[in-house]
């Protein structure tokens, strides 16, 4: 009996056609380089290396029928971003969020041709090509849904500079959790409804109150309160500061509370954070409902002074004098043993007795600068009272504290 003969195909033509049977493009999809760069940067920057856990270092990447949603958590606040794209194939995958960002950012201003194919993840733009290995998207933390009456629209420019004017106030360690955060204070006054942003690490505090409004067809009857993290809140001011010269964009910014998390949304971008649990500090029994000393003073002025001075207070403990004088001028001034001493004077505006305090000058020019009028009311009962700052308006929307070094 005579014998087959054997058909040798070349080991390339076996290779490539096995390759072909078990290959599987489990997703595919089209974008500009621009929308997909501002996207990674709007989701990336919470994504943390992580021993236990490799997939928060990486962004999930999925298909959706309004787009393409990138996501990103570090299981305190997660960051989602949907952007305009062509969809072939849907699926979703992760890939490393700061490498898959650099890369996207280095690439020319044209389509880019994504697909998964396996675990590998085929980026082409132009003449560029890469291939990135990731991770499924199956072992992606689940992102919890934030469901809740209590929603509220707030201006993101008046928002955004309200954080700015607060944050910097916040404990810088968490050893006292309920002064970690920031807190929001919603609160129905008559027919409006305020939003009162306050911060403090126990030495200073800042206080920025505006106006909002309920989203929906909801109301507010009671105040509501809620500490959000000093990191969540960074962050929603980095990505507004994204947007800041992009055109057409919303008005308004939805912030919605509910128990023990709170989700702010813009355009097509969601952050949620978890809420620090535990009890605000009732600040305001700290400011005094009258004082001995007022002063007006011109900002510019104020700040010279008091940086001129600065040059000459003890480091650590940063100690500026103010001193009140009944003949209209406040006196700063500060002596260090190993440099020398300092004093300036400022015309001012002064009802009331003299007066004298020493405060850290850090802190107290951190709340000058965030005054918005030309001019400074400083508000003081006696050196071992807080010592009060607001701008010179007739209804002030920004309160700052300063506590007295105590001699």
């Amino acid at each position: 009996m005579q014998a087959i003969p054997s058909v040798h195909f070349p080991t390339t033509t076996v290779t490539n056609y096995i390759y072909t049977l078990v290959t599987v493009i489990k997703m595919k999809f089209s974008c500009t380089q621009e929308n997909l760069r501002q996207g990674l940067s709007i989701v990336s920057h919470i994504a943390n290396r992580s021993i236990n856990l490799p997939i928060l270092e990486n962004v999930l990447i999925k298909t959706e029928e309004g787009g393409l949603k990138l996501m990103t958590t570090n299981l305190e606040m997660a960051i989602s971003c949907t952007i305009r794209s062509k969809i072939e194939n849907k699926g979703d995958f992760t890939v490393p969020s700061k490498l898959f960002s650099d890369y996207v950012s280095l690439l020319p201003k044209e389509r880019v041709d994504i697909e998964q194919i396996d675990n590998v993840f085929t980026v082409s733009c132009e003449t560029y090509q890469t291939r990135l290995n990731g991770i499924v998207a199956a072992e992606f933390p689940l992102i919890p849904t934030v469901i809740s009456e209590q929603k509220f629209l707030v201006k993101v420019n008046d928002l955004r500079k309200a954080i700015n004017q607060v944050i910097f106030s916040v404990a810088a360690n968490e050893s006292r959790p309920e002064i970690s955060g920031v807190l929001f204070k919603f609160q129905p006054q008559g027919n409006n409804l305020s939003l009162i942003l306050a911060a403090t690490d126990s030495y200073r505090l800042a206080e920025k109150t505006l106006s909002v409004q309920v989203s929906g067809d909801n109301s507010l009857e009671e105040q509501i309160s809620v500490i959000v993290p000093a990191r969540a809140v960074s962050e929603l001011v980095r990505i507004l500061g994204i947007f800041r010269d992009v055109v057409d964009l919303p008005e308004n910014l939805e912030i919605i509370v509910a128990d023990n998390q709170v989700l702010f949304r813009y355009s097509d971008v969601e952050l949620v954070s978890r809420t620090i649990e535990g009890k605000y500090p009732d600040y305001r029994q700290l400011i005094p409902g009258s004082f001995q000393t007022e002063v007006e003073v011109l900002k510019e002025d104020l700040i010279r002074a008091v940086k001129a001075t600065s040059l000459f207070s003890r480091v650590g403990l940063n100690d500026i004098n103010l001193i009140f004088l009944p003949d209209k001028t406040v006196k700063i001034t500060a002596t260090n043993p190993q440099t020398g001493e300092h004093s300036a004077e400022v015309i001012s505006k002064i009802n009331g007795k003299e007066n004298k305090i020493t405060v850290n000058y850090r802190y107290l020019i951190d709340g000058i600068n965030n005054i918005e009028s030309n001019e400074v009311k400083i508000n003081l009962i006696d050196g071992i009272s807080p010592c009060v700052l607001r701008s010179v308006n007739e209804k002030p929307d920004y309160l700052y504290i300063v506590m007295p070094i105590r001699q």
